[in-house]
């Protein structure tokens, strides 16, 4: 009964809820981000390149040899190298956007963590912090005069 009541826990708080809702926003994100490179970024690229496609570069280290399907025949070995070159560009742009979204998403909590900005609703946490950080500053000024 007490693995019930802990996931009850888990799930009622939030924490289920705001992991599915990363997961489903990752998994757009990362469409937006396929597109965007496959259909944006890669086709200037390649184009700059002489229409060489990316995905199909390849270094060959043995050549397949026969017909396919015959009982002799030897598969070709490459390494594909452009492959890799998809998948760091697909990086960078991911790793560029999530730096936007999180320096976008650290401007508004910097605001609405500033108790003194009338423009953001403060959390609550942060303005009792804030009084209690007032208070300890004006007890320590007391503190000094008393000394003085």
């Amino acid at each position: 009964m007490g693995l019930f009541k802990e996931f009850k826990e888990f799930a009622v708080k939030g924490n289920m809820i705001d992991m599915a809702v990363g997961i489903i926003i990752g998994t757009a994100f990362n469409k937006v981000v396929d597109v965007l490179v496959k259909q944006i970024i890669m086709p200037p690229l390649s184009m700059i390149t002489d229409g060489v496609n990316y995905a199909d570069r390849k270094i060959i280290l043995r050549d397949g040899v026969g017909t396919e399907g015959a009982a002799d025949y030897v598969n070709e070995v490459s390494i594909g190298y452009g492959l890799l070159i998809e998948t760091m560009v697909d990086f960078l742009v991911i790793g560029f956007v999530v730096f936007i979204v999180v320096k976008f998403m650290n401007r508004f909590r910097n605001k609405a963590q500033d108790p003194k900005n009338p423009e953001v609703v403060t959390p609550k946490d942060i303005e009792l912090l804030s009084s209690l950080n007032e208070l300890m500053e004006e007890q320590n000024k007391l503190l000094r005069e008393k000394r003085a």
